[in-house]
């Protein structure tokens, strides 16, 4: 029997506004293994971060109601008084944010910022988290650490910042990361070393990573399981290499399409998926895809389908995708296999 480091089960996220309740994460249900890279993608809008900060229980629990179990080594995080959260929170689950230069205090020096993390959760003294966190800086390779602990935030580039936030998050050797678009706004040289620090930090604390990003290169790069959300539902789960080389689900074939090639024909247009995300307010009756997607039958708008197992390792949430499999040239039934 797996043990997981972290169970979601049929995790609801709904906030109060003016036009009533608005379920923003509706019936979640992941899981993440030890030493595991999960990657979660999407487009804009389709609960990814609100997933996340469910997790971490950090939105304003006046205005938001939580369904469900988040089970962190077997402990209900849903169940948890507010203290014992402060507790879990940048010290055994902690989060890589968006946008580094928003989420850095910009009065504080960086060393401040992270020494605070370190003395609240480790019972250090200030000379020690000191030293802690200039080996921390120095582990997600910037240079000359010692130095950098006493410049601000706007001294230093947005590569050097999300280092920053990633020694912050990692300080405390926590058991799960989550990395809500580590890369954004980065040009592609410090991605790849920011992804290479995320992963040589993931195999030496063998900690549980949520890789959150609409980057299906960085996927592919990093995860080892993927999930894919649309309007705040899992559409379609499978280990990453099965996901890339038999995707079922129209959306998640869109993704995949949308994918510059290097070998492809420069003046052909991308592939897009029409259409936009539908607002929260405004979910469809059926399946929440079926006006943008191509394949909708009757059934598809009137009908919600349910998830399913296509197989041991993948979960399919779509009327039609046995139908679209036998119209593909390379189909192999499972049977045959």
């Amino acid at each position: 029997m797996d043990d997981y480091l972290l169970e979601v089960e049929n995790l609801k996220t709904v906030f109060s506004s003016e036009r009533g309740p608005v379920t923003a994460v509706d019936g979640v249900t992941f899981k993440v293994k030890h030493g595991e890279v999960l990657g979660l993608v999407g487009e804009s809008g389709c609960g990814k971060s609100v997933t996340a900060e469910s997790i971490m229980r950090l939105l304003n629990e006046k205005h938001t109601k939580y369904e469900g179990e988040i089970l962190f080594n077997k402990k209900d995080l849903l169940k948890l008084t507010m203290n014992d959260m402060l507790d879990i929170r940048g010290n055994k689950i902690s989060m890589i944010f968006q946008d580094a230069m928003t989420s850095l205090n910009p009065v504080y020096t960086i060393g401040n910022q992270i020494v605070e993390a370190i003395m609240i959760h480790q019972n250090l003294n200030k000379n020690e988290a000191n030293e802690k966190a200039i080996e921390m800086l120095r582990l997600t390779g910037i240079p000359s650490p010692e130095k950098r602990i006493y410049e601000y935030p706007h001294e230093i580039s947005g590569g050097m910042r999300q280092r920053v936030m990633i020694a912050m998050a990692l300080s405390c050797k926590p058991n799960l990361l989550i990395a809500d678009e580590p890369t954004t706004a980065l040009d592609v040289t410090i991605q790849a070393q920011i992804l290479d620090v995320i992963n040589d930090l993931k195999e030496e604390l063998n900690m549980g990573v949520i890789m959150i990003t609409h980057d299906l290169g960085v996927v592919a790069e990093v995860c080892t399981r993927v999930v894919v959300m649309y309007l705040g539902q899992i559409i379609e789960e499978a280990e990453v290499n099965e996901l890339f080389t038999k995707p079922l689900h129209p959306y998640t074939k869109g993704l995949l399409k949308s994918i510059p090639k290097i070998d492809g024909d420069r003046n052909e247009r991308l592939h897009t998926i029409q259409g936009v995300v539908p607002s929260l307010s405004e979910v469809p009756k059926g399946c929440r895809f079926a006006p943008r997607c191509e394949f909708a039958t009757e059934r598809c708008l009137g009908e919600a389908p349910l998830i399913e197992d296509y197989n041991e390792n993948h979960k399919i949430r779509c009327w039609n995708y046995r139908d679209i499999l036998v119209e593909e040239e390379n189909y192999v039934p499972i049977s045959t296999r």
